[in-house]
């Protein structure tokens, strides 16, 4: 009874036609260190990129660093983390790749722990 609504083309199995590498980094991120923290994110999509991946993940908070404290209440740490951000979009190592990075956001004055998919 089934068959009558599906056609049989929807019935057979589908072979997989490609695969995706995926790099998970974990970094040794510093609070604060916004340019030491792009540099070390940017050397892990050059390394994703090496190895064959078309998606990196980074850490939580990659861009300013996890153990911000009380520097997450100064709006200089969200504005910070989006100057790394566009540097990171400018940055011709980026492209050709998903990338995924971690970085506060603010939003109707409260800070969120976000994450950010970009590609080229």
């Amino acid at each position: 009874m089934f068959d009558q609504y599906v056609s049989n083309e929807l019935l057979q199995p589908k072979k997989m036609v490609s695969l995706a590498t995926v790099s998970a980094t974990c970094l040794n991120q510093f609070p604060l260190d916004f340019h030491g923290n792009l540099q070390r994110i940017l050397r892990s999509i050059e390394i994703s990129k090496q190895q064959g991946s078309r998606f990196r993940c980074g850490p939580e908070l990659e861009i300013s660093g996890y153990n911000c404290e009380d520097f997450f209440y100064e709006q200089d740490t969200i504005n910070h983390s989006w100057e790394i951000f566009a540097e990171l979009l400018k940055d011709g190592r980026c492209q050709d790749i998903l990338v995924d990075v971690g970085l506060p956001v603010m939003f109707k004055g409260v800070t969120y722990n976000c994450r950010v998919i970009f590609l080229n």
